[in-house]
């Protein structure tokens, strides 16, 4: 306990540093490219052979 009351107020005085913020850039979309579109393919895909998978395994019980 003794310890946490030594640390404080360093604490106090680190806190309005830490507040001091740089201003927020909006990050820049990028274009897609085609890679991103043959994974995101292979993504749904994926998905869809998944989805079928479970409503086989589903509707033989």
């Amino acid at each position: 306990m003794k310890r946490i009351l030594a640390v404080t107020p360093y604490l106090a005085l680190a806190l309005p540093t830490s507040a001091l913020a740089e201003a927020f850039d909006r990050p820049i979309p990028q274009p897609q490219t085609e890679t991103a579109e043959f994974w995101f393919f292979v993504g749904s895909v994926a998905l869809v052979l998944s989805l079928v998978a479970v409503q086989m395994l589903v509707s033989r019980r």
